[in-house]
C-alpha cells in the first residue's frame, strides 16, 4: 500500500483527529472541495446547482458511522425521512444512500432492518432508490444478509461492494443472481493483506472484471442494475468501451462521482449521454470521510498542503 494512503486511512481511524480535526479552521477550508456543507440545505443546494447548470442528478449521504445508542440511530432515520420530503418539495432528482452502523446495526440489527425498510417504502413511493454502503470488511456478512433481507420486499433498494475484497466476485454474483442492484467502488478502508488486494494494479484489475459482470448478458436479463463509483478515468474508460464492443448502451448502466472531484470528467460524461449521478456528502462527522477521500487520491495531499499555506 502507498505510505501516504496508509498513513491518511490510519489518520481516518485516530480518536483525537475524529474529535478534534472538524475544528481547525484549515481542515475546514479543505473539505470544502469535497463537501457543499455540513447542513442538508447545502447539499439541497449544491445538487440543484448540478441539476441546472449540467443536468447531472444526485445521491445524498449523512456523513456518520457506528452509533453506540438506539437514539441516534433513531435520529439518523427520521432525518432521511425527512430528506425525502425536502427532496420531492424541490423536485430534485436525487436519491439516498446510508450506512447501516448509523441506523443502528451494532445495537439493534432488527431495528436498524426496520428502518432501512421504513427508507425503502419512502424512497419507492417517490420512484427513486435506496443505497446501502459498505463498511469495513466486518461488517459485509451482516451487510448482505440484511440487504438480501430487504431486497425481499423492495426491489429498490441497492447495495455497495468493494472491489479490493477477495470475496467480491462471489457477493457479486450472489446479487446478480437476484436481479438486484451494486454500486461498485474500488474501497476506502484499511483492510489486512488477508481480504483485500493490497496492490493498485490487482484491485484495478478485480474492478474491470466485476464491471464486465455487472453489464454482462446474465446480468441484464435478470434486470440488475449497474452503477460503477469510480474517478479513475482509465476505468472509466475501459468500461465505455467494453460495452462499446459487446453492445451494452449507455443508458443500461450508470457512473457515480463524488462531488467535487472530476468536475471535467462528470461534465463530459453528462455531454456524452452517460447515466450520471453525484454522490453530495453533509453533516458534522466529515473527517474520517476526508481522509479516506484523500488516501483514495494521495495526489489530493498537495491540494490540501497549498490550502494549508494560502492565506
Amino acid at each position: 500500500m502507498h505510505p501516504v494512503r496508509s498513513a491518511l486511512l490510519a489518520a481516518s481511524e485516530n480518536r483525537w483527529m475524529r474529535a478534534n480535526a472538524t475544528r481547525l479552521p484549515v481542515f475546514r477550508r479543505a473539505v470544502r472541495r469535497f463537501m457543499p456543507g455540513e447542513h442538508l440545505d447545502d447539499a439541497l443546494a449544491a445538487a440543484e446547482g448540478l441539476s441546472r447548470q449540467q443536468r447531472i442528478a444526485a445521491i445524498f449521504t449523512r456523513l456518520g458511522e457506528n452509533v453506540t445508542e438506539m437514539t441516534a440511530a433513531d435520529a439518523a432515520a427520521e432525518h432521511y425521512l425527512a430528506a425525502y420530503d425536502a427532496i420531492a418539495q424541490r423536485r430534485l432528482d436525487a436519491q439516498i444512500s446510508v450506512k447501516l452502523t448509523q441506523l443502528g446495526l451494532d445495537v439493534g440489527p432488527s431495528r436498524c432492518r426496520d428502518h432501512v425498510g421504513r427508507l425503502a417504502a419512502r424512497a419507492a413511493a417517490a420512484g427513486a432508490m435506496l443505497w446501502i454502503d459498505m463498511e469495513q470488511h466486518p461488517y459485509v456478512d451482516g451487510t448482505l444478509a440484511l440487504y438480501h433481507a430487504v431486497l425481499d420486499e423492495h426491489r429498490n433498494v441497492g447495495v455497495c461492494l468493494q472491489a479490493y475484497l477477495y470475496r467480491t466476485a462471489a457477493d457479486l454474483q450472489a446479487i446478480v443472481d437476484a436481479g438486484g442492484a451494486v454500486r461498485l467502488v474500488k474501497g476506502a478502508y484499511k483492510e489486512p493483506a488477508t481480504v483485500a488486494y493490497p496492490k493498485k494494479v490487482d484491485v484495478d484489475a478485480s474492478y474491470l472484471a466485476l464491471a464486465r459482470t455487472m453489464i454482462g448478458p446474465d446480468a441484464r436479463a435478470r434486470g440488475f442494475r449497474a452503477v460503477f463509483g469510480t474517478h479513475d478515468v482509465t476505468i472509466i474508460d475501459a468500461i465505455q468501451q467494453h460495452a462499446k464492443a459487446t453492445g451494452v448502451a449507455r443508458d443500461a448502466y450508470e457512473f457515480a462521482l463524488l462531488y467535487g472531484i472530476q468536475r471535467s470528467v462528470q461534465q463530459q460524461l453528462a455531454r456524452d449521454g452517460y447515466r450520471l449521478r453525484v454522490l453530495i456528502s453533509y453533516g458534522e462527522y466529515w473527517f474520517p470521510w476526508y481522509m479516506r477521500r484523500l488516501a483514495e487520491r494521495p495526489a489530493n495531499v498537495w491540494f490540501v498542503a497549498r490550502t494549508m499555506l494560502a492565506k
